[in-house]
């Protein structure tokens, strides 16, 4: 690799780690390696990019205590991007290590961004369409390797509203196993039918058993869980499609 080289990845790193820096909050650490040169970058391509960073901190207040991202070539519309838009030509495969803090998780459930992802969802029972919306969720992380959640969810069943408040403990994903639910129970609300309840447990088996959830055009899955001292590391796998508009809302 020539000086010059050298000197056009280091210049288009050091200007990227400046743009992403300057959509976040605030942030630690960050360093950004960017493989390409001039000519490739005026045609809106990158062979990889390399994230790491510590203490990042979005506009909607969501941290990362630590992230290491890799992705494979990148190859954008370089016209859009003038203009702030950031139109993939083509899919980008990616791969995340990703540390929270358990005050990090919780502090990021109560951002809207994570609300509209787990605030409501139906089931169905015996024919009838019950409605669960999330009033509150707490994460506790155990230094036995286990995950107490703990929460409350508004049910509408036949007109009705009632609270249903739970406690589960799960066991992470690991390489060879999903997310297992070791306990759940309910600590809120009288009168639900234990057909109610099943379904409810199925709803919560048949997500933990997914290989991948769908946040717009991305395709992402959790290939692997660590727990330590009150925080937990995902490593991640991700399609990306398009740029998802609830990803550039949290960096706006």
């Amino acid at each position: 690799m020539s000086d010059q080289q050298s000197l056009d990845k280091q210049i288009i790193s050091q200007v990227a780690e400046q743009s992403i820096a300057n959509q976040l909050e605030t942030a630690e650490k960050i360093d950004i390696y960017v493989e390409t040169d001039i000519l490739k970058i005026v045609q809106g391509q990158v062979d990889g990019l390399t994230l790491t960073g510590q203490g990042l901190v979005t506009k909607q207040n969501i941290r990362l205590q630590e992230i290491k991202l890799q992705t494979d070539s990148i190859d954008i519309n370089p016209l859009k991007a003038i203009f702030g838009q950031i139109h993939l030509n083509k899919s980008v495969d990616l791969v995340a290590r990703i540390t929270l803090t358990e005050a990090d998780i919780n502090n990021a459930l109560k951002s809207k961004f994570s609300h509209d992802l787990v605030e409501k969802f139906q089931i169905t029972v015996e024919d009838k369409i019950v409605n669960f919306t999330l009033q509150q969720m707490q994460v506790r992380l155990h230094s036995t390797g286990q995950i107490e959640i703990e929460g409350t969810y508004q049910i509408k069943e036949n007109n009705q509203k009632h609270l249903l408040g739970f406690n589960a403990t799960i066991l992470p994903r690991t390489q060879s196993s999903p997310i297992i639910f070791e306990k759940f129970t309910c600590t809120q609300g009288g009168g639900i039918s234990l057909d109610l309840m099943v379904a409810l447990m199925q709803r919560f088996q048949e997500l933990s058993r997914l290989p991948y959830f769908q946040l717009e055009d991305m395709k992402i899955s959790i290939k692997n869980m660590e727990l330590q001292q009150k925080k937990v590391i995902f490593f991640i796998e991700a399609k990306v499609n398009q740029i998802p508009e609830s990803v550039t809302e949290l960096m706006d």
